[in-house]
């Protein structure tokens, strides 16, 4: 049993094969999906998908490449989209210093309000980090001081030293299928050393599709190789790192429910 922490099934690559999609994750033994926002304006496409499928879920956020489409969005408005029973996380915001999309004071405003929202509600806050390790630190320890929030830095590929100041802010690190590539033998490394009840496993997809099927559209049911290769790097079984990510999942996403239709 494992999950997809982290996939967008809204995006367009999916849109002729949804069913197709969410069949074949269920046949690899993947139990949850959570689909994640990019666009608060959007949300409601995101509900359409989850209202479908029992054991799909979604957050609410604004990817930090729209900040400045969505800038000056309030914790507030934030919260009162989480009410709906299948809103289970906010997100996916932060920082992205790699591409020129989102300015950098629009990114670290909507950041703060996704930070202060999820504070506000308990629930996690799915975080988007790229190029910009210092910064994501810094804001990270500055609202840690001003209260304590759940949250994941998904997809990651920073450094040591970020990872670590997560998790001993009490935050998680999603792995995906860049885990499995030839050139990440750091990110491995990063990988083996996390304590166990902080590691989960996604896909991003529509990309990054993990080692053997590379250059193809990637989907939930990949996840699959994910949790291999995190196996094999830390030493352990596929039963026992299915066991520990989707054991971390619930306690992360604890508004999923454990039991579909319970």
């Amino acid at each position: 049993m494992l999950v997809d922490s982290h996939c967008h099934l809204d995006f367009p690559d999916f849109s002729d094969d949804l069913d197709g999609i969410v069949s074949r994750a269920r046949a690899a033994g993947i139990t949850r999906m959570v689909t994640i926002s990019t666009r608060v304006k959007k949300l409601n496409q995101l509900l359409g998908i989850a209202a479908r499928y029992d054991d799909v879920y979604c957050s609410v956020g604004t990817h930090p490449h729209n900040a400045d489409e969505e800038d000056g969005i309030t914790p507030d408005e934030l919260v009162a989209l989480t009410e709906h029973p299948k809103v289970v996380a906010l997100g996916e915001a932060g920082l992205d210093y790699f591409y020129d999309n989102g300015s950098p004071d629009a990114q670290a405003r909507g950041f703060r309000a996704h930070i202060a929202a999820a504070r506000a509600t308990g629930l996690p806050l799915v975080i988007h980090t790229r190029e910009a390790d210092e910064d994501c630190a810094r804001i990270l320890e500055e609202e840690a001081g001003r209260g304590s929030f759940r949250g994941v830095l998904h997809c990651y590929t920073g450094g040591r030293e970020l990872a670590l100041k997560a998790v001993a802010l009490g935050l998680y690190i999603g792995f995906t299928g860049i885990l499995t590539f030839k050139k990440s033998e750091a990110l491995r490394a990063l990988a083996a050393e996390l304590p166990s009840d902080r590691i989960l496993v996604e896909t991003d997809s529509p990309y990054l599709a993990p080692g053997k099927f590379r250059g193809k559209r990637n989907e939930p049911a990949y996840v699959v190789e994910v949790a291999k290769v995190l196996a094999e790097t830390r030493g352990v079984s596929l039963e026992e790192i299915s066991r520990q990510t989707t054991d971390n999942f619930f306690r992360l996403f604890s508004k999923v429910k454990v039991s579909e239709g319970a």
